[in-house]
């Protein structure tokens, strides 16, 4: 197989900035880049589509809480394309109950323009308890999801709400696949990491110290260091 592309998809309301202390440590042969189709696209399927429909050959998805969502359903939709996932901070389950509600709540709050006091109550639960003392950190990452707006955290909370389940399909996957998480991860629990790698056969599984659900942000140095041992394989094929 030809050397793949690294796509690197975001999670909910999130840009390239959330990848920011990545992008100068991964390996240039492997042509990284930061995939948008989650701006574009209302339904975590149609996300799935433009990345392959944007992305030629085949594709190496590093994918953060919804963008892993969304490099599963690739990998679901075209597993011949796919050369090796890593999923970071997940969840291969789609929506229970009773997050939906919740979401369908801020829904209706931001739809009358309340982001900021929706999020800034609950943004620090998105960190290890640690990280949430650092101001800069936490505003860092509130000021990527309020530059996305209402609409954008409508239209993606909706798509998550009606996500596939994608443990239906995982036991296929042939791929290299890692699995990260922060170990006191609040929004995507370990449990639901643990859970991808049980599915999935010779699936890496690796757990960030002292981390929550912003790997990338959190611990970005042994993110980098995970993440470049294992996209080793890639650059020597």
């Amino acid at each position: 197989m030809p050397t793949p592309t690294l796509v690197l998809l975001p999670g909910l309301a999130c840009d390239e900035r959330l990848w920011l202390a990545q992008m100068p440590a991964l390996p240039a042969a492997l042509n990284p880049r930061v995939s948008d189709a989650h701006m574009r696209h209302g339904r975590i399927e149609d996300m799935a589509a433009a990345v392959l429909r944007e992305q030629g050959g085949p594709l190496l998805l590093c994918g953060a809480s919804m963008g892993g969502m969304v490099a599963m359903e690739v990998a679901r939709q075209a597993p011949e394309r796919i050369a090796g996932l890593a999923l970071l901070g997940t969840n291969a389950q789609p929506e229970s109950p009773e997050t939906y509600q919740l979401r369908a709540d801020a829904i209706a709050l931001f739809e009358r323009g309340e982001v900021r006091e929706v999020l800034e109550p609950n943004i620090a639960f998105a960190f290890h308890p640690k990280q949430a003392q650092d101001e800069a950190l936490v505003q860092r990452y509130l000021q990527i999801i309020l530059d996305a707006g209402a609409q954008q955290l409508i239209a993606q909370n909706r798509a998550l709400m009606q996500r596939p389940d994608a443990r239906i399909h995982l036991p296929q996957l042939r791929c290299p696949v890692l699995v990260m998480c922060g170990e006191k991860d609040l929004l995507t629990p370990p449990a639901c990491s643990r859970e991808i790698a049980a599915l999935v056969p010779g699936a890496v599984l690796r757990w960030v110290p002292e981390c929550g659900h912003m790997l990338t942000m959190e611990k970005p140095r042994f993110v980098n260091a995970v993440l470049g041992d294992w996209l080793v394989q890639f650059v020597a094929r």
